[in-house]
């Protein structure tokens, strides 16, 4: 074994000691242990593992640094990368170069081994590098030993140095700290002299290598008395000198102030740093959130007066910069520097009674979204400012205040649109204002802007480009909470910033679930020109936060109003479909497809991003497509002019923003192909701007699919799984009677206990008739349905015909199908039952009087009058001839009515029910068709209280006829000739009533469904 080396060895040394404690064998001689041995030797030289893929470790870096980006864990992700990176570049042991295999393999074991790097808490320690170790042997006496050599007369002199130093003038020292350290030159009378380069040296790390920087590069202009600086004598560099000797002689009570010269390069390197956030300045001071400028701050070339209207300018900015920034580090405060919002989490509530920075909780996420997007243009702005400085202190090129304000224009403009945004969206906003409210508030405050900037048109194009980059990012959270519900089923809000709040206190499989689980909030804004919105989402209560100015109206955030209601019923069908036993879900593949889904921000984006690209599809045909473009524009001018002067409208500015409108749609030329087009005036194409085009093919067809996804399975589960439509079959079966042959053996047998004068309000009877009925031909029924007697008003009317008032069919609806089907359904499905019942007792009672029962009392009545003669027997021949002819009339009302009620209404309009019922999108929908079709059928059946008088007449007649059923059947000796004339009489009263009553509605077109009514009445009437 001479041959092997140290590392074999060593390897040999601890293959034996792992087969001694995995086998537990002693010894090495024994034949398992040389089989084991051999076997491990086999997978370390021969393993057939793959090597590490270093592509696969760097995302893996990559991936870790974004988590805690995102995390905000700014200081931990730093310290990753940069250990990282250090390593990677660190040699290894027995390993030559740097990011080889076995970096890549360690760093790949250390990832697989460790936990979650947002779980734990990290402080980076110091690492201190080792000094290296001075060689103190002194070489060059050793090797010179035995060497004569000359020294001269002066052997300690140390050898001539051909480098000569200047000596540097003692400067005063710095008393305030600087964020930057540059060289300030100012123009010298002898240039020879500024042309000299310094040979100082010092270290750093030394305790006074800041302050001798300081000292030797730093002018310090900042300080009391301070030297003035040489500037040329030229009359435009002494402006100020020849300001003040003129003010001099022409004012004799002018007297000269002390005054603090700087230079230009001074003011400017000033300014800079005021916009970059810099509070300890010298010619800039803030004091209580103000930003001044000092009063004897002057430059040799300008006035006074001129330079502090300047200044007074940047002033401006800079103290709208320190408040946005100000907000920044209030919202930021629990973090060292701001990260993008959390995607799935949200922050605390707000902390009502106090500002941000005294609250516990961190703000809620959609300002921090807006932070977020505030501080990255902010850094962008502040690399802008750094740009400009370098050029400053290169001196490469002429570098003027004037040229700086030039080049900060369009930045300075933004500040101040943003500052703007900031001022009305946040800080005009109570303190104790709840959080759904300053969400809304600030969202609606960017959208307006947007609009308004929008609708000037190719002027404010940059300004729109930075309300729109900080709409979509502040417009996050909002849409990750519309997207966790819409997906998953889940309002998750916990800082209760999103318009809808969840009502915890009703759960999902609550009745009252689709009505009470949510409540829709609005704030009260100045809306001028704008209308109230009418549906804000059916099935959801409504809790206003309105401030009762007047004036004021309750609104909410503007770019979710066109897609609110899909957005709640999307949500709510969700999160019935999570709680709902699906047969047909498969949690393995909905999770993978989960996986594999794109977030709602990111398809807006994305679409976003197409739409743009879209219109720069071809870059090297721009500059054909914009003369294309151009003479598109002017085209559309002129035809939009044609039609502006139609209204005698001139005004080319509006035709010129009407023609660009029109070019950004895409069948424009159809629109304007014909030299009869008209504009519509109420027309969203014509009313609307780019932006709200952008939100209507860039959002809301995501948020419209969505919907009906979800509402598609939410109807298909329910048709499908719960049977839905059979339980909507089974209430029209057993309420309105269509299941006939069923509900007809139930009722006879009631009514023949009435006409057998015997007790039929019996609770046992009822429900055993009801259940043998329903069980012969319905018996999954026969559980469901049951009956009761309500007997609260035992005082009800005095009318036989209510004596069935008492009655209540009940079928008991499970979850979710209850939802549809409520108790209240089952009220006014009870109210058409109970007047069913009421005309077919009617039709029962004349259809079962038979004439051999008349003829047999008549016979009797004869014999009992013979001896009276003729007369007698002829007015009883009278009297039965007009009962006879009474119940004709009576059976054609009431089979009348029984027609109009059977066929024209409830048949009709179920199958009318049943066609809508199938197109149904989603289950409000289909809540609403059923509410309307009992609400159709509950006022065709005159059942409404406005017409309770045209029932009550109905009531009579139907009273009318159990009269004179009764009498039919108790014989002619048991009623008298005036019974008849009054029977008579109020028939024909009630009659004539109804048919002028509906006559009238007929022909007033109110009610169109009572023609037939009233032409079968009409057909029957007895003029008199």
């Amino acid at each position: 074994m001479a041959h092997w080396t140290k590392f074999e060895k060593d390897t040999e040394r601890e293959t034996k000691t792992l087969v001694r404690w995995a086998s537990g064998i002693e010894d090495e001689n024994d034949q398992n242990f040389q089989l084991a041995l051999k076997f491990a030797w086999s997978n370390f030289k021969f393993h057939n593992y793959l090597d590490v893929d270093s592509h696969k470790v760097t995302r893996s870096i990559n991936g870790i640094y974004e988590k805690l980006m995102i995390h905000s864990d700014v200081t931990k992700a730093e310290s990753w990368a940069r250990l990282t990176d250090e390593f990677l570049n660190s040699p290894l042991m027995n390993v030559d170069g740097t990011k080889t295999d076995a970096h890549y393999s360690i760093l790949s074991m250390m990832l697989l081994l460790a936990g979650p790097p947002t779980n734990t808490e990290y402080v980076e320690r110091p690492r201190l590098k080792e000094a290296e170790v001075k060689d103190t042997f002194d070489w060059a006496k050793y090797l010179m030993e035995d060497e004569d050599l000359e020294c001269g007369p002066y052997p300690d002199t140390p050898e001539w140095s051909e480098e000569e130093s200047d000596e540097e003038d003692p400067q005063q020292p710095i008393s305030r700290e600087d964020s930057g350290i540059q060289v300030d030159r100012t123009p010298q009378e002898d240039q020879d002299n500024t042309n000299q380069a310094l040979a100082l040296t010092w270290t750093v790390g030394e305790p006074d290598a800041r302050a001798w920087l300081e000292h030797h590069v730093v002018t310090p202009y900042w300080v009391t008395h301070a030297s003035r600086f040489p500037h040329s004598l030229h009359l435009h560099s002494n402006l100020l000198n020849v300001w003040d000797q003129y003010l001099y002689n022409t004012d004799p009570l002018y007297l000269p102030e002390d005054k603090a010269f700087v230079t230009e390069t001074q003011v400017i390197r000033e300014t800079l740093w005021l916009l970059s956030g810099v509070k300890k300045l010298f010619i800039f001071q803030f004091h209580e959130g103000k930003v001044s400028v000092r009063n004897d701050v002057v430059v040799t070339h300008l006035t006074s007066s001129c330079l502090r209207s300047v200044l007074d300018d940047i002033a401006v900015y800079g103290q709208a910069v320190f408040r946005l920034q100000r907000f920044i580090d209030e919202v930021t405060g629990h973090s060292s520097e701001p990260g993008p919002p959390p995607p799935s989490s949200s922050s605390g509530s707000h902390c009502s009674s106090s500002s941000h920075s005294s609250c516990r909780e961190p703000p809620f996420r959609t300002y921090q979204a807006f932070v977020w997007a505030l501080y990255k243009y902010f850094s962008s702005f502040r690399e802008e400012l750094t740009t400009i400085e370098k050029q400053l202190i290169g001196k490469d090129e002429t570098v003027t205040l004037s040229a700086v304000l030039v080049r900060l224009r369009p930045h300075l403009a933004q500040i101040r649109v943003l500052h703007k945004v900031f001022c009305t969206g946040v800080a005009e906003v109570p303190v104790d204002t709840t959080n759904v409210v300053r969400a809304s508030h600030l969202l609606n405050t960017l959208y307006k802007a947007i609009i308004e900037y929008d609708s000037v048109g190719e002027a404010s194009e940059h300004t729109v480009a930075l309300l729109f980059s900080l709409w979509t990012e502040t417009v996050r959270p909002y849409l990750e909470i519309v997207d966790e519900w819409i997906v998953h089923g889940q309002l998750f809000d916990p800082a209760r910033e999103f318009i809808i709040q969840r009502n915890k206190d009703v759960p999902v499989n609550h009745r009252d679930f689709w009505y009470a689980t949510y409540t829709l909030y609005s704030i009260s804004e100045p809306v001028e020109g704008e209308d109230r919105m009418n549906d804000a989402g059916s099935g959801s209560s409504a809790g206003e936060q309105t401030s009762g100015a007047g004036g004021r109206q309750p609104t909410m955030v503007s770019f979710l109003k066109p897609v609110l209601k899909q957005i709640i019923m999307a949500g709510k069908s969700m999160q019935l479909l999570k709680n709902l036993d699906c047969k047909e879900s498969v949690p393995a593949d909905s999770a993978s497809r989960d996986a594999e889904r794109k977030s709602l921000y990111t398809l807006f984006l994305e679409s976003v991003q197409s739409r743009l690209r879209r219109r720069d599809d071809s870059p090297l045909d721009a500059v054909t497509e914009q003369q294309a473009t151009k003479r598109s524009l002017i085209k559309m001018q002129s035809i939009v002019v044609q039609h502006l002067q139609i209204d005698d409208i001139h005004d080319p500015l509006l035709a010129i923003n009407f023609a660009r409108l029109y070019l950004e749609q895409s069948d424009f030329h159809e629109r304007f192909s014909g030299g009869e087009f008209i504009v519509d005036r109420s027309s969203q194409s014509v009313t609307c701007q780019s932006f709200e085009l952008t939100l209507r093919s860039c959002l809301y067809p995501h948020i419209q699919r969505r919907y009906i996804q979800c509402c598609g399975n939410l109807m298909t589960t329910l048709k499908k799984d719960y049977k839905l439509l059979e339980y909507l079959q089974a209430m029209r079966n057993y309420f309105l009677l269509e299941a006939g042959d069923t509900m007809y053996d139930f009722y006879t047998a009631i009514f023949e206990r009435v006409l057998e004068k015997e007790s039929w309000q019996q609770l046992s009877f009822l429900n055993a008739q009801l259940q043998e009925a329903v069980g012969q031909r319905h018996p999954e029924d026969s559980s469901r349905l049951s009956i009761f007697l309500d007997t609260s008003e035992p005082a009800r009317k005095k009318q036989p015909v209510h004596n069935l008032d008492v009655l209540t069919l009940s079928y008991k609806v499970p979850w979710p199908v209850d939802i549809v089907i409520s108790s209240e359904c089952q009220r006014i499905y009870n109210q058409v039952f109970l007047l069913l019942l009421q005309i077919k007792w009617a039709k029962y009672c004349l259809d079962t009087v038979r004439f051999s029962d008349l003829t047999s009392a008549t016979q009797k009545a004869e014999g009992g009058v013979a001896g009276e003669g003729a007369s007698a027997k002829e007015g009883i021949n009278q009297q039965i001839h007009r009962m006879c002819l009474l119940r004709v009339k009576l059976m054609h009302f009431v089979n009348s009515l029984h027609n109009y009620i059977v066929t024209r209404i409830l048949h009709s309009t179920g199958l009318e029910f049943q066609h809508q019922v199938q197109e149904a999108k989603d289950l409000d929908q289909l809540i609403k068709i059923h509410y309307r079709y009992l609400s159709t059928i509950h006022d065709r059946c005159l059942l409404r209280e406005k017409v309770s008088f045209v029932k009550e007449a109905i009531m009579k007649v139907l009273n009318l006829v159990l009269i004179f059923s009764d009498r039919w059947q108790a014989g002619f000796g048991a009623w008298k000739i005036e019974s008849i004339d009054k029977m008579e009489s109020d028939f024909k009263n009630c009659h004539m009533f109804l048919v002028t009553i509906l006559n009238k509605a007929v022909c007033r077109g109110s009610f169109p469904h009572l023609e037939s009514l009233a032409l079968s009445l009409m057909a029957g009437f007895e003029q008199c």
